[in-house]
């Protein structure tokens, strides 16, 4: 999982969480800044803070140390979830064969005929 500031300029993003003080989170949210929201950087300061983020048609400027604290799901965190899930499908199916195989053996071992 990625946060607001991991983001290059022109990228986007889904908005997942904010970990902010409520009164800063409730202002956000009512600037559109809720969940799933997509969220696109459209440029920083010469010096690199604030950066202005484009969200829901309008245009906000965020210092630093408050978008850190705002986590988002890239289109690489995306694959990278679908990769793991795959991969857990995988080692399930995997485990569950290996078992199965275990069983025979010791059905086979013991005389034990199906």
């Amino acid at each position: 999982m990625s946060v607001l500031t991991d983001l290059h300029i022109g990228e986007t993003a889904t908005l997942v969480a904010l970990n902010l003080p409520d009164s800063v989170q409730n202002y956000l949210m009512h600037m559109g800044f809720v969940p799933n929201a997509q969220v696109t950087v459209l440029r920083r300061a010469p010096a690199g803070d604030p950066t202005v983020y484009g969200i829901d048609g309008m245009q906000i400027a965020l210092r630093r140390e408050t978008a850190e604290a705002i986590r988002v799901r890239t289109s690489s965190d995306t694959s990278q979830v679908e990769i793991d899930a795959e991969l857990e499908k995988i080692a399930a199916k995997t485990r569950s064969q290996s078992a199965r195989q275990d069983q025979s053996e010791i059905h086979e071992f013991a005389g034990v005929t199906r």
